[in-house]
């Protein structure tokens, strides 16, 4: 919604609207404020509008969860660098069900820019695998599938790895 500065402008006023009150026997009025303005330096880390579109993503739809995305006009100017990897890797997943291509630089472009957490930057890599796999790249598909193990470390996607490794066997 607004710009990543922004908010943190909005919560630095906030915090000083807080210390105005606290100094004029306000206190309880002060200490929410302060925890209001911790609100908006969440969000400057975890952007709204991604957020939101990760909750349709679990819901599984893709409509809305690229509705949700396509609100954020200047991904660049308005999101961190890892916002913009979380950005990319939820158009990747998106296009991964139309367009292989478009998919491949989505993927490709989160994973330049980072991902905060391995298991998303092992299902990036998994997906790239499926990718080069159907592209009949083999030999880039069997170390972007090392390298999704390595990183998988809950084991969370051992099913489908092995199951893309059967299928690389049988090409």
């Amino acid at each position: 919604m607004f710009n990543k500065y922004i908010k943190l402008v909005i919560a630095f006023l906030i915090v000083g609207y807080a210390g105005y009150q606290i100094t004029e026997g306000y206190i309880g009025n002060g200490i929410f404020l302060i925890l209001l303005s911790l609100i908006f330096v969440f969000l400057f880390f975890r952007n709204e509008i991604i957020l939101l579109a990760f909750l349709r993503m679990r819901k599984q739809d893709l409509a809305g969860t690229e509705r949700w995305l396509s609100r954020i006009k200047n991904p660049e100017a308005s999101l961190t660098t890892k916002q913009q990897g979380y950005y990319n890797y939820l158009y990747g997943i998106i296009y991964s069900q139309k367009n292989l291509t478009q998919a491949e630089k989505y993927f490709r472009k989160a994973l330049k820019l980072g991902l905060n957490m391995d298991y998303d930057v092992a299902m990036a890599k998994l997906s790239l695998a499926g990718i080069a796999m159907q592209k009949r790249r083999k030999r880039e598909a069997t170390t972007l599938l090392q390298e999704a193990k390595k990183l998988d470390k809950n084991n969370m996607l051992t099913d489908q790895i092995k199951m893309m490794q059967q299928q690389m066997k049988r090409i």
